[in-house]
């Protein structure tokens, strides 16, 4: 199995700033794409930017610019930088993998608990 573990979350004034971290841990030959979506309450999760394997980006459209998703695959670890926090990006944020976990096998799908941003005005 695999394990995504999510942290950094917490409660921040508008304008400021987090960093959320997540680290893959099981049986893991290798990750493909990671990244991180969040759901809001009442609201349908949705991606917030993904970083392949070979450092290819992906964000959405709202967080351009504020947000920045780099990678340590030495350390299957995903990290999410977020500055210019606004009161909209309050959300339960989830860690996401694809993973590849034998030589030539399936890729499976996985996600974190998640982790709590709340944004103050």
């Amino acid at each position: 199995q695999v394990q995504l573990v999510e942290s950094g979350g917490g409660l921040v004034q508008a304008g400021g700033s987090l960093r959320l971290s997540c680290a893959a841990s099981g049986s893991i030959f290798s990750i493909e794409a990671m990244g991180w979506y969040r759901q809001a309450p009442g609201k349908q999760r949705e991606l917030v930017a993904t970083i392949t394997d070979n450092g290819s980006t992906n964000y959405a459209d709202s967080v351009k610019g504020r947000f920045t998703i780099s990678r340590d695959n030495a350390k299957n670890t995903v990290y999410l930088q977020m500055n210019s926090l606004k009161p909209e990006n309050t959300a339960l944020y989830y860690c996401n993998a694809i993973v590849i976990r034998a030589m030539g096998g399936p890729k499976y799908n996985y996600w974190g608990q998640g982790t709590q941003v709340t944004v103050s005005s």
